[in-house]
């Protein structure tokens, strides 16, 4: 680890299972982490390694800024899903929030994110990468199950590797599903998942999803990552590939994801 780590770290929290394993780890390790969780399920796991869990709304900045600052917390790392939809919702933004929000030109993830980064260091607190405490969570090169992929599934991971890096470059979405060399869907604010459900429907069957890092990955916030709800989200609308970028995306619970793979014929890489 390059920078110095604070033994009290702070977390804010979305939903899923990233920030409780974040959370564990640090915990693990000896540091204290007090978590803000913007999210509702996985409070009762976050309490387990957390010392505090406060609750708050993304768009509360003001209450925010000042738990991090009553915690004396000087570097926080954000974890987990925030579903963009917040930003069409603003009944419980605060009015420094609103007015933030109106300095930037576009409301994409990287142009909000950098304006929260910028407040939080305003304040003198450090957003840190958010894989220094999950790099064990990152993915090497190579198939991960034991389902190959056939060459052409190997041409349409190529072509979607290429649309979803070009797509991440003016910060569209990560995630994109190909089927026979044709675009099925592309990821917007209505997220992986969603963008699956849409793309398989329209292949019918034998749909690949494939996910990647931005060209220019802000490791401070959106590293991309999948899980089991993935590849549930596959089986569900007969997707049989997943393609993820080697050393740049997390896999949650990879042992029981590889497992599903395994078991519901899903080809898993990493490329």
């Amino acid at each position: 680890m390059s920078v110095m780590l604070e033994s009290k770290q702070g977390l804010i929290a979305g939903d899923g299972t990233l920030p409780v394993k974040m959370a564990q780890y640090a915990h693990d390790n000896g540091f204290e982490v007090v978590c803000i969780s913007l999210a509702n399920d996985n409070v009762k796991q976050l309490k387990k390694y957390c010392s505090k869990v406060y609750s708050c709304h993304p768009g509360e900045i003001n209450k925010i800024e000042k738990i991090l600052k009553d915690e004396e917390i000087k570097q926080a790392t954000f974890l987990g899903k925030v579903h963009k939809r917040v930003l069409l919702q603003l009944y419980k933004f605060d009015a420094r929030a609103i007015e933030l929000l109106k300095t930037v030109k576009r409301l994409n993830d990287d142009e909000v994110m950098l304006l929260i980064v910028r407040e939080f260091e305003k304040a003198g607190i450090t957003v840190l990468d958010q894989t220094i405490f999950i790099k064990n969570l990152m993915i090497p090169a190579g198939v991960l199950g034991k389902h190959k992929p056939t060459p052409e599934q190997l041409e349409d991971v190529n072509y979607g590797f290429w649309l979803a890096k070009e797509m991440g470059g003016v910060d569209v979405g990560q995630s994109v599903v190909i089927k026979d060399k044709m675009i099925m869907a592309v990821e917007a604010i209505e997220g992986t998942d969603a963008c699956i459900k849409r793309g398989a429907k329209f292949a019918k069957k034998n749909a690949a999803v494939i996910k990647v890092s931005k060209p220019k990955q802000d490791k401070r916030f959106d590293i991309p990552a999948v899980g089991l709800r993935t590849l549930k989200t596959m089986k569900k609308y007969k997707a049989n590939l997943l393609a993820v970028e080697a050393n740049e995306t997390i896999i949650v619970d990879q042992e029981n994801v590889i497992k599903f793979a395994d078991e519901n014929n899903i080809v898993i890489m990493a490329v």
